[in-house]
């Protein structure tokens, strides 16, 4: 029974980390709250559909469909969240002034907000899809009461959101002109984090082979199956033998991704400084 809840509570953390995270950064954002609503409502449904369907899915590709298809997931996921991450660069100060003015609400474009419910949607699609095989695989070849097993996912469950709530309302308490510069910052580590377990199932399907040995260990100081070392992988990706392709996306889309938010804030400061202050008579 501790078993089952550890796995279910692991697959949750990361997703629960994930939406408390991005909500955290979209705080005061119009229509914020239905759009990652409908990503988490899309990810559960998606997370049912793939596994339901992952028998024909696995025998895609001789046999290395299920790793193809996180390859895709976890892709298109990095993907919106750095266009997500870029766009806030450029719109931070915009919404701070808007938070302090209280009879207003920052307004985020609907691509932005589209590109964020879509990579929710994927982070709960991948973990819930992993925690639905895992619960039907047990089911199966378990002599537990069904009432156990369900008790035990639903222990899962509720201890893994109840810390991405935990994250959210701390992240909430902190000041707006604080709050972009510390929610990117835990983006960053999310794409960090996709990166790393992008490599990881590049590795893991065959794709690629440069780059698959492991860099360092250390299991013996904190192992993956560590409370400590789970949550680090949900919140930065930390993994006690990472590969050194692993290690290079890791650092590379941190960096990319640094640099992209870097010279829009720039540029938005540049331009704000070039624009002609008119005069109210």
């Amino acid at each position: 029974m501790f078993a089952t809840s550890l796995i279910v509570f692991r697959e949750t953390l990361e997703a629960a980390l994930f939406v408390g995270i991005v909500a955290a950064s979209t705080q005061g954002v119009l229509h914020r709250s239905r759009w990652l609503s409908l990503g988490v409502l899309a990810g559960v449904v998606g997370s049912l559909v793939v596994a339901a369907g992952m028998g024909q899915i696995s025998a895609w590709a001789d046999g290395i469909g299920q790793d193809l298809l996180n390859v895709g997931i976890i892709g298109a996921a990095l993907v919106m969240l750095t266009w997500h991450c870029v766009w806030m660069s450029a719109h931070a100060k915009d919404m701070v002034q808007d938070a302090k003015q209280l009879a207003h609400q920052a307004a985020a474009p609907n691509g932005s907000l589209l590109a964020l419910a879509i990579a929710v949607a994927l982070a709960v699609l991948r973990e819930g899809a992993e925690t639905v095989l895992f619960v039907a695989g047990f089911l199966s070849g378990s002599t537990q009461s069904l009432s156990s097993v369900f008790l035990s996912v639903a222990l899962g469950l509720l201890s893994g959101s109840l810390v991405g709530v935990v994250i959210y309302f701390g992240l909430a308490r902190i000041k707006a002109q604080h709050l972009f510069a510390v929610t990117n910052s835990l983006i960053l580590l999310l794409i960090g984090s996709l990166a790393s377990q992008l490599g990881k199932n590049l590795i893991q399907s065959g794709l690629v082979s440069q780059g698959s040995e492991p860099l360092w260990s250390t299991q013996s100081w904190l192992s993956n199956d560590s409370a400590f070392g789970v949550f680090l992988h949900a919140l930065a990706g930390y993994d006690a033998n990472p590969a050194a392709l692993q290690v290079l996306l890791y650092v590379g889309s941190i960096a990319l991704v640094w640099c992209a938010t870097h010279y829009m804030t720039q540029k938005q400061t540049m331009a704000a400084q070039s624009t002609p202050v008119v005069s109210k008579i």
